[in-house]
């Protein structure tokens, strides 16, 4: 293995052996500070500057997108006007890894004469702005940079604290699935958590259909024109009770000598794969790939014999669930 590789897997064993270090002194504190974001009236207002401000950003974000109000404030601006973002009843969120920022220093004085409560992530405790807090997280490791200067083991290590945050506050406050797609309308989380399959499935004459009595060139002639690579078998009381592939015809031809004189009967697979009307369709698209099947009809809810529709894997390419 190269020397490069070498070193870029040290920089990798020392920021995880970082986070080890910091979940096992994981205290009270932490308790204290979920409790306080659970039971607050307001928002979470994060602040940093710098490297720990980035960090500050990013874990706003990911606050707000679990249902948690919150937002970033940057220091300098918040001592020429901004500081009238932060109402009573927010907390006030900051981010410093050396503790002695002079920017944040600064504005701490009227954030306490306000009376908000302040939770400080630091890697000193004996700082001056942890004095300030009335909850101190402490994320005091080693920084993966040689001199132990350039910030990364400690930004790490606050990201992976803020997630730990965002998620406990998460199963704590019952946020679900659906609270969850209400928050990320768009992109592929939206996608994921709101299409269902009947909003990409294929129905009535789309529906590849023939019945179990048919001649083996009527369900080669369905197959192609319906351009899904299988159809569904159905009896004469509109039940299904089957389905072909291209497959399944390619192997009755190996297996048939008059294979076009047999009937879709002969051929056909039974108990067909499907799935009820109203599922995501990212679980459908779980359910192909656990049966190995790029089809699934879909049914009405308690009625697993009467399909209303298929849906064939490339309908959830273009709707881009896969």
């Amino acid at each position: 293995m190269s020397r490069l590789v070498d070193r870029g897997k040290e920089v990798l064993e020392k920021e995880a052996h970082a986070i080890l270090q910091v979940m096992e002194r994981l205290n009270d504190d932490f308790e204290q500070a979920v409790n306080a974001i659970n039971a607050g009236r307001g928002r979470v207002v994060f602040s940093g500057i710098g490297k720990s401000g980035l960090i500050a950003k990013k874990i706003a974000s990911t606050f707000s997108s679990v249902g948690i109000p919150s937002l970033y404030l940057h220091p300098a601006d918040s001592l020429h006007g901004d500081l009238g973002i932060v109402q009573k009843d927010d907390i006030f969120f900051i981010i410093s890894n050396s503790g002695e920022t002079d920017e944040v220093i600064k504005v701490l004085p009227w954030i306490k004469r306000m009376g908000i409560l302040t939770v400080v992530v630091t890697g000193n405790r004996s700082s001056t702005i942890a004095g300030y807090g009335d909850i101190v997280l402490d994320v005091k490791v080693e920084e993966a940079c040689p001199y132990n200067l350039i910030p990364t083991s400690s930004t790490t290590t606050t990201l992976a604290l803020g997630d730990a945050l965002a998620l406990v506050l998460m199963k704590e406050r019952n946020f679900t699935r659906e609270d969850l797609a209400l928050l990320h309308p768009g992109g592929s989380i939206g996608r994921r958590l709101l299409l269902k399959v009947e909003d990409v499935m294929h129905t009535q004459d789309a529906i590849p259909r023939v019945y179990e009595d048919m001649l083996m060139k009527h369900v080669i002639m369905e197959v192609t024109s319906k351009r899904l690579g299988v159809t569904g078998v159905f009896s004469r009381d509109e039940e299904l009770v089957g389905v072909v592939t291209d497959g399944d015809l390619r192997r009755a031809l190996e297996r048939y000598e008059n294979m076009l004189e047999k009937r879709a009967g002969d051929v056909m697979v039974g108990n067909p794969k499907g799935i009820e009307e109203g599922a995501l369709a990212a679980v459908a698209l779980r359910r192909m790939e656990e049966f190995s099947i790029t089809s699934l009809f879909v049914f009405p809810a308690g009625d697993g014999k009467h399909p209303i529709g298929i849906l064939h894997i490339h309908d959830l390419l273009k709707a881009k669930i896969v």
